[in-house]
């Protein structure tokens, strides 16, 4: 008889996402409850949540959420912030021990703000900055993983089941406006911390049911300009990619979403809207490189807003629903019934369908 955790479920991982376009704030408790009733969409080997809004007190300051393997490795990875940053708060994330959650690292949390001369030495906005400074920790610091990294977010995960890592992390005791979810299968690569989503840069957090066939390539591409992919898992190279099309080359959502999930030359040529068909031509001519094969359904987590995207073919399910001013995303229906019970309009998007919702109010 074959026992769970034996076989391959290419399919697995489960992802689930909440925002409220008021801007209302909600508990971590209730993204939580969606990833139960798909419990079986993951097998222990990691799960994580990120949550939008929860740092309200330090709102203009950099939230570095980290994983260290020793006091030694923290020390050394602070005096490297204190060179490029100034710190305003330093402390140990708050967890409740749980037979559930083992082997856990040192996690930690730092508030911090770019020093000024360091920005106007190195000729950089305050992204790109941490951007590189995040990039250079987890590249070149054995032992320590930046895993969190923007304004007023943060990411919490780890090894486990996701409703164990909601609980240990203490998320009903954050508040935020918006939750990102996710329950890992790993297929192709291991389960380990720095492994389990979201997958984080700046303000941008990524969840991911699928497997990306085209890995290497986007990878190459991305790494020409100066990002590295260091976690293990091909998820990291989609927030990559997300943050250089949008950030970096100032492509809309809606744009980058129709990089990464391109439609078909054939449905290109057959789109009667002619500027639409050009500028569909223009982006697949210029990105070529960060099209991404094989099945995935991806949330996409930002200030201020969510993006649900899956791959062309539809080959990952995923479905939203709405309740009053919430709107709902899961990989399956009974993860938005969960949060929800009374959800209504609950539908699945077609094939490299973005779904693109934004918080009422503008800054947050």
């Amino acid at each position: 008889m074959m026992k769970e955790g034996q076989v391959r479920i290419p399919s697995g991982c489960a992802i689930a996402a909440v925002i409220s376009r008021e801007g209302n704030k909600m508990s971590g408790e209730s993204i939580i409850k969606s990833m139960i009733p798909m419990h079986e969409r993951s097998n222990g080997l990691g799960g994580g949540f990120a949550g939008y809004g929860i740092y309200p007190e330090y709102k203009d300051f950099y939230a570095l959420h980290l994983f260290f393997d020793s006091r030694a490795t923290r020390k050394d990875c602070e005096a490297f912030l204190k060179e490029y940053f100034e710190i305003v708060r330093s402390e140990i994330i708050p967890t409740r021990k749980m037979p559930a959650i083992t082997d856990e690292p040192i996690i930690w949390r730092y508030f911090v703000a770019p020093l000024k001369s360091m920005l106007v030495n190195m000729q950089l906005d305050e992204k790109e900055f941490v951007a590189r400074a995040v990039m250079k920790i987890n590249t070149h610091m054995d032992g320590a993983y930046v895993f969190s990294s923007g304004k007023n977010m943060g990411t919490f995960k780890a090894v486990g089941f996701p409703e164990d890592v909601g609980v240990f992390y203490k998320l009903d005791e954050y508040e935020g406006y918006s939750w990102t979810a996710h329950g890992r299968y790993p297929t192709n690569t291991p389960g380990w911390w720095g492994g389990a989503h979201p997958f984080t840069l700046l303000d941008y957090s990524v969840v991911h049911n699928g497997e990306i066939s085209s890995y290497d390539a986007n990878r190459r591409f991305i790494e020409m300009f100066g990002y590295k992919c260091t976690l293990k898992t091909d998820t990291e190279v989609i927030t990559y990619a997300l943050d250089y099309l949008v950030r970096v080359q100032g492509l809309t959502l809606t744009e980058a979403a129709n990089v990464i999930a391109a439609p078909f030359w054939s449905t290109i040529d057959r789109t009667q809207d002619a500027e639409k068909q050009k500028q569909l031509r223009f982006l697949r001519t210029v990105f070529p490189s960060l099209l991404i094969t094989g099945p995935f359904s991806i949330i996409l987590g930002f200030t201020g807003g969510i993006m649900a995207l899956n791959d062309r073919l539809k080959l990952r399910s995923m479905v939203v629903g709405e309740k009053d001013d919430k709107v709902l995303i899961a990989s399956e229906e009974a993860a938005i019934r969960a949060m929800e019970p009374d959800a209504v309009n609950v539908w699945a998007p077609a094939g490299g369908e973005p779904v693109i919702v934004r918080v009422k109010g503008g800054d947050l």
